[in-house]
């Protein structure tokens, strides 16, 4: 995914040139501090002290120059407003949030307007067209059947959180004023892998076969999670 978000970026704004970024639901800020890393000013916004705890230690082992690029902020993604002016950033990062948000129009909304004209909406959200997969792959039939016409799921953290559907997010994208640009699929082969499974000798033909998979069609529609980008008119 971070290939096709720096694919993105490279696509849509000069080289070199210091990008605003919004990462909300930052988590442990690795996506963050990879941007920060890269020259760009970064602020991530996250609920869970723990979380903070984790991503203020790691900015803390980074050299100055990368520190003061970095700015955390402890709060809730639907409150942007609060914290931020419109029209702030340049690029605003949505990555694994949504499936926690029930409703998420107004949160969608809200991120959109802390956007530059021409700035970049990145989303990462469990893909609700492809939840027989896992259960069906995994031999588990009557998942498998019950998955097909819903948009809820238990997460691997065994809590019950819903998934998105690209046709429903386009729409949304559309009508916030950050219509869908591109979107790829992510975790096509390898959504069953094992969490703390061993990295394979061949990982970077595995990755590589990813890559491919979450740009071409039907592979993509079927991924376990969706990569979309809107970009603000």
């Amino acid at each position: 995914m971070a290939r096709q978000l720096d694919e993105q970026i490279a696509g849509r704004f000069p080289v070199g040139q210091r990008l605003r970024v919004l990462d909300v639901g930052m988590g442990q800020g690795t996506q963050a501090l990879r941007l920060a890393r890269a020259g760009h000013q970064v602020t991530g916004v996250e609920q869970d002290p723990k979380m903070i705890s984790a991503a203020r230690e790691a900015v803390s082992a980074e050299p100055e120059g990368i520190r003061e690029r970095m700015r955390i902020v402890q709060g809730d993604g639907r409150d942007t407003g609060v914290h931020f002016l419109p029209g702030s950033f340049d690029v605003v990062l949505c990555h694994g949030v949504l499936m926690y948000v029930e409703e998420p129009d107004p949160l969608l909304a809200g991120l959109a307007r802390m956007l530059a004209p021409g700035g970049l909406l990145s989303l990462l959200v469990r893909n609700a067209d492809a939840l027989a997969m896992r259960p069906g792959l995994s031999g588990d039939w009557a998942g498998a059947l019950g998955a097909f016409d819903t948009t809820a799921y238990r997460n691997r953290l065994g809590l019950d959180v819903r998934a998105d559907r690209l046709s429903a997010l386009t729409a949304t994208l559309a009508g916030i004023g950050a219509p869908l640009q591109a979107w790829y699929g992510v975790r096509v082969f390898t959504d069953m892998a094992v969490d703390g499974a061993e990295i394979p000798a061949d990982v970077e033909a595995l990755l590589t076969a990813e890559e491919r998979a979450g740009r071409t069609d039907p592979y993509r529609s079927v991924a376990a999670l969706l990569h979309l980008c809107g970009v603000r008119g």
